[in-house]
């Protein structure tokens, strides 16, 4: 039942492509005195002098509005700068105030304010996730629902250039997204109204700090499709070939990362992945085994499916909990590429702390899924050298 981004061994090999995703979660520094609107790109984009009044309040929700709950606003989580929170974050935020409401809630230890090392060394937040009726857990047969530890998604791109929203793609647009956020992150006392809710999607879709790049800025408002840097170092330009959509190549390392980091933002499946898995090109969800190696020690739960479909014990069974379907079971959101090396720590539960530890991950993934005898005395079919990965590093930093 375990669906795999790359099928199986011997496929991929003939095929000539394997299949590579990267999750991308989180940094961030807050609180912090925000920029004014539209300055993030100073003399490319000059911002409208007076800023519209539209613009001004929609920082101001997302800036400063509590909506009467626990301190937190949408800033608390989402900075300026990355878009999301750090564990550097998270540390530098503790010794400067212990009562930052950062630490209240879900991003405590216990969920209820007490503690604060999950936070400090994982920047992970307890997400509590209702089970669909086909799921439930063995060993709690009455549960209604289940916590997770989760990082909170960056913000950088997303709003205006990726319709897909959350690790498990479970809200299906920026209101939803906001009014969620505002009434479990936040305990909001006071209902934000749909006005509210549109301005806050207004602001995050049209303000220099949610973009990377000038531009993906232009891109996101009509203009021309950003294609891949060349690179300019030896090391970038080898580093490139794993991004470009290709069929593999004659070591099967080419688009290697390509074959689910495709598309202008680097967030889907392409062409030469559909042989493989049976997925159309432009698929956004895949398994890259990040739950299963579970590299970040979080407790396991043992998961059934229908009462007769027993799954090995997880961490975390992502999409499954929303689709309810099987074939989802610890399958997440393919995370765009772009600005990725200013929003660690990466996948959905922060488990890679750099992009070092992201093409390490993959590294032993790639070798997991073409070991011939899994597990067994003979390696892998593909093998990501140390120069591989670095290379791989390389690129990343200029996308």
């Amino acid at each position: 039942m375990r669906r795999v981004c790359l099928s199986f061994v011997g496929t991929a090999l003939f095929a000539g492509l394997i299949v590579a995703t990267l999750v991308s979660v989180s940094a961030m520094d807050g609180p912090q005195a925000p920029p004014t609107v539209g300055s993030r790109f100073p003399g490319q984009f000059p911002p409208p002098f007076p800023p519209p009044p539209d613009l001004l309040e929609g920082q101001r929700l997302f800036d400063r509005e509590t909506f009467g709950g626990n301190g937190r606003t949408c800033l608390t989580c989402h900075s300026a700068a990355t878009g999301t929170v750090s564990p550097e974050d998270a540390r530098r935020r503790f010794l400067r105030d212990r009562r930052d409401p950062l630490f209240l809630h879900d991003g405590s230890d216990d969920g209820q304010g007490e503690g604060v090392s999950r936070m400090l060394n994982d920047a992970t937040i307890l997400m509590t996730i209702d089970l669909p009726a086909s799921v439930t857990v063995a060993d709690e047969p009455g549960a209604k629902s289940v916590v997770l530890r989760r990082g909170i998604p960056t913000t950088i791109n997303t709003p205006a250039l990726d319709p897909v929203l959350m690790y498990d793609g479970r809200q299906p647009d920026l209101q939803s997204q906001a009014k969620g956020a505002i009434h479990d992150h936040a305990q909001a006392t006071e209902e934000p109204a749909d006005d509210q809710l549109d301005l806050i999607k207004k602001f995050q879709q049209t303000d220099d700090r949610f973009f990377s790049s000038s531009e993906l800025r232009l891109f996101a408002h009509g203009g021309p499709t950003p294609g891949l840097p060349e690179g300019r170092t030896p090391s970038e330009k080898r580093g490139r070939r794993f991004f470009v959509d290709s069929a593999g190549g004659a070591d099967g390392k080419d688009g290697l990362c390509a074959g689910c980091h495709s598309g202008p933002m680097l967030n889907q499946t392409n062409e030469f992945l559909t042989p493989i898995t049976g997925d159309l090109p432009g698929t956004r969800f895949q398994n890259v085994l990040v739950s299963l190696f579970n590299a970040a020690g979080n407790p396991t739960k043992p998961y059934v499916f229908a009462g007769s479909v027993h799954f090995p014990p997880s961490p975390d069974p992502g999409r499954m909990l929303i689709t309810g379907n099987p074939a989802d079971f610890e399958v997440f959101k393919i995370s765009p590429l772009r600005g990725v090396k200013d929003t660690a720590p990466y996948f959905h539960d922060n488990s890679a702390k750099t992009l070092a530890d992201v093409v390490k991950h993959y590294a032993r993934f790639f070798e997991f899924v073409t070991d011939p005898d899994g597990p067994g005395p003979a390696p892998g079919f593909l093998i990501l050298t140390e120069q591989e990965q670095a290379d791989m590093v390389a690129f990343m930093k200029l996308l």
